[in-house]
């Protein structure tokens, strides 16, 4: 027959005290076939930015020894990536960069475009970079077709740079009318013009003889009173009219400077003076005491 013991509590707690509980819980799970394995795995797409400098500059030397022919330029771009199980966009982010503090604009529009066709790198600051060097290499016509499909693509939240790049270009090419379009888009989206802006536009109505205009664009966005600069890596608030005149500032800094210093050395004549008289006043004469006060 089947029994049952009865333990009495002091027994069961002293065998409690020869019980051991892990104290730290292993992240890895082990399994019998393949042994210890991640309870998280890693996860295959990286972000790894080692190597891409050295690697940067190794694809701009490869890009510069080559002519502007559209085939060559490509096949040297895929031959140069084709071991990379992923696209180095930081890698070709850092050549264009390169590209650019170099003014390769043909270099630079053969890449991005190069990089874009992949669908990698479909930025603002990737499309900004391709309207200002085909800009600067003089393809206005295809950068009017890039800014006429990127404007209406992104009719609402088009950043402000864009349309100071585009009234810059057409400021400098002197034409007039489309920067004019340009200006007005702003308004009519509400974007606030900045201080460039409102000064390349202003110029051109005063070349153009539109004084009542230019009065009107002065008083609806009036130069800022303050500016902000980053002074030792602080943002510093300084007058504007400080900035624009800083003759004028050190002169009246100058002028202040010399009239106290005039002052200072008049003060100081004026005492050795008095001091002079006041020495002249106390020396007795011959055949007199000097009698000192006594105390009462």
């Amino acid at each position: 027959m089947f029994t049952l013991r009865y333990y009495s509590p002091p027994d069961f707690i002293g065998r409690l005290q020869f019980l051991e509980f892990p104290k730290k819980v292993s992240n890895c799970v082990v399994c019998a076939a393949k042994g210890p394995r991640p309870r998280y795995p890693r996860v295959w797409k990286t972000r790894t930015k080692v190597g891409t400098v050295s690697k940067s500059l190794k694809l701009v030397e490869c890009i510069k020894g080559l002519s502007n022919v559209k085939e060559e330029v490509y096949g040297a771009l895929d031959s140069f990536i084709a071991w990379d199980l992923e696209f180095p966009l930081i890698t070709v982010k850092k050549a264009l960069k390169a590209l650019e503090y170099e003014k390769e604009w043909k270099k630079i529009i053969q890449v991005t475009k190069w990089m874009l066709s992949k669908g990698q790198g479909r930025t603002m600051g990737s499309y900004y970079l391709l309207l200002y060097a085909l800009a600067e290499d003089g393809r206005i016509d295809e950068a009017e077709e890039l800014w006429t499909r990127l404007f209406s693509d992104n009719l609402e939240s088009m950043p402000r740079v864009f349309f100071d790049r585009m009234i810059f270009i057409y400021y400098r090419r002197q034409m007039h009318d489309k920067m004019f379009e340009v200006f007005a888009d702003m308004e009519e989206l509400g974007i606030r013009p900045t201080v460039s802006i409102v000064n390349m536009v202003g110029d051109v109505f005063q070349k153009l003889g539109m004084l009542d205009k230019y009065q009107k664009l002065k008083n609806k966005y009036p130069p800022p009173k303050w500016e902000y600069r980053y002074i030792k890596g602080k943002r510093v608030k300084i007058r504007s009219q400080n900035l624009k005149e800083p003759e004028n500032g050190n002169k009246e800094v100058d002028e202040f400077s010399n009239e106290s210093n005039r002052d200072d050395e008049s003060n100081s004549d004026e005492l050795e003076v008095d001091e002079y008289e006041v020495s002249e006043m106390d020396e007795p004469e011959p055949g007199e005491s000097v009698t000192s006060p006594s105390a009462p």
